[in-house]
């Protein structure tokens, strides 16, 4: 089991620390729900040092990505992300993404953790371009650091300016003494903040300063148990759960990323998918009574009848109700559907709602 740069300090935070994605990774330290309002209120800090970095580099690195990937990175300029998903010819998706062009010619792609060997070798099985590759991601850590007091509590570790930095934009720039740190907004988590990546041997040093910094804003230390309710409380999908190999695009909706004015991996057939339509959807539900929908729950309708599955479900610590995802039949997709959630055997009213589930 591989250790990030910081495990160490974790674990001496008495942080709960658990195996994912073949790391040793902080599960939580105070409990989900005070981790999950510190960061809805405040600030938090999640390492999420295990999540792969690929560089592509070269003359044919924009043409590798545009037949790799589903969204149309032609569209993107200098200092901008995407995100997007590498489809498989199945008709399933490989993995989800995040591109960054760097400049022109060179890109920067991060990947699951869990997904890091296979996204190398379905990347550079179709790399018959002659574009450079690099796998960084042994070499670099990653800080989430999210809230909405983050730009306040960081802005004195940089002399960008953070406040300027857009959703979906990046910096590469000073951070907490440190040359060519990217700084990023892409967060996962719905209440803004920023991404720092660094080489491994500056994360100790970047994680010490940004808490020295954000102790008068009240920061602490997150583990990736709140970074999943705080997720699913925005709508966001995580592979293996939401997304997966058999999963497609159009049914996750994610057709918002999927882009037919180029050919990518199995865009004939997802195309002919979109202007069919598709049999089921990826949909969210809040519980009607006092209930936990989970993983693999069974959805069914008012006869019991089984229209689907659900696929990410907790009690949302922000609005205080079970809420999910699920897959469910076309006819019972629409929003405010009444379908139900078996839960042992007793079936537990819920209704189709429109995500995300919290509005800020």
């Amino acid at each position: 089991m591989k250790n990030t740069a910081l495990t160490h300090i974790h674990e001496a935070l008495g942080a709960k620390m658990l195996p994912f994605a073949g790391y040793n990774m902080p599960i939580t330290y105070e409990g989900i729900n005070a981790e999950h309002e510190t960061v809805r209120t405040a600030v938090g800090v999640f390492d999420v040092s295990h999540m792969g970095e690929f560089l592509l580099s070269g003359p044919n690195a924009l043409a590798l990505i545009q037949k790799v990937t589903s969204n149309d990175a032609a569209t993107l300029t200098d200092g901008r992300v995407q995100y997007s998903c590498l489809p498989n010819n199945d008709g399933g998706i490989v993995d989800d993404l995040l591109v960054y062009k760097i400049k022109d010619e060179q890109y920067l792609l991060v990947v699951n953790a869990s997904n890091i060997d296979k996204d190398w070798e379905w990347i550079s099985a179709q790399n018959d371009l002659g574009v450079e590759m690099k796998n960084l991601s042994d070499d670099y850590s990653l800080l989430a650091i999210q809230g909405p007091k983050a730009v306040e509590a960081l802005q004195s570790l940089t002399s960008v300016d953070l406040s300027a930095i857009k959703y979906y934009h990046f910096e590469v720039g000073d951070f907490a003494g440190i040359e060519h740190v990217i700084i990023s907004a892409t967060g996962y988590t719905g209440a803004g903040g920023f991404e720092i990546y660094c080489k491994n041997d500056q994360a100790e040093q970047i994680w010490n300063k940004v808490f020295e910094v954000g102790a008068a804003f009240g920061i602490k230390p997150i583990g990736l148990a709140a970074r999943d309710t705080l997720r699913l409380e925005m709508g966001f999908c995580l592979y293996g759960n939401d997304i997966n190999d058999t999963t497609s695009p159009i049914e996750a909706g994610l057709g918002w990323i999927t882009k037919f004015n180029k050919e990518f991996t199995n865009s004939d057939h997802l195309k002919k998918q979109k202007e069919a339509g598709v049999t089921k959807k990826l949909i969210g539900f809040e519980m009607q009574e006092r209930a936990i929908p989970r993983h693999d729950y069974e959805i069914v309708d008012a006869n019991g009848n089984n229209i689907g599955i659900v696929t990410s479900g907790t009690m949302a610590p922000s609005l205080n109700k079970g809420i999910g995802m699920g897959y469910v039949t076309i006819e019972n997709s629409a929003v405010d559907s009444e379908i139900f959630i078996r839960i042992r055997k007793k079936d537990v009213p819920a209704k189709v709602v429109k995500m995300p589930f919290y509005k800020n």
